[in-house]
């Protein structure tokens, strides 16, 4: 087993090496970047879901399609 001693020793030097001025988000910031993580995944399923029951044609092109309302101008011989 190894000795929990020098373990603990090592622990109390890298307390002390880091930075006191160093700001981290801590635990709070990683609770509110993960409730927004989970806002997004919800709101993505949401919107696939949603996308999904869309039916949309797209209307033909009026100049793409020759419409029978319109008479062919070109002199047939």
């Amino acid at each position: 087993m190894p000795d929990m001693s020098a373990n603990l020793a090592q622990a109390v030097l890298l307390a002390k090496e880091l930075d006191e001025d160093k700001v981290t988000p801590g635990v709070l910031g990683f609770i509110v970047f993960a409730a927004l993580a989970v806002g997004v995944w919800f709101l993505m399923k949401s919107m696939n879901r949603h996308m999904g029951r869309v039916s949309f044609e797209e209307a033909p092109d009026a100049k793409a399609v020759p419409s029978a309302s319109v008479p062919d101008e070109t002199p047939k011989a």
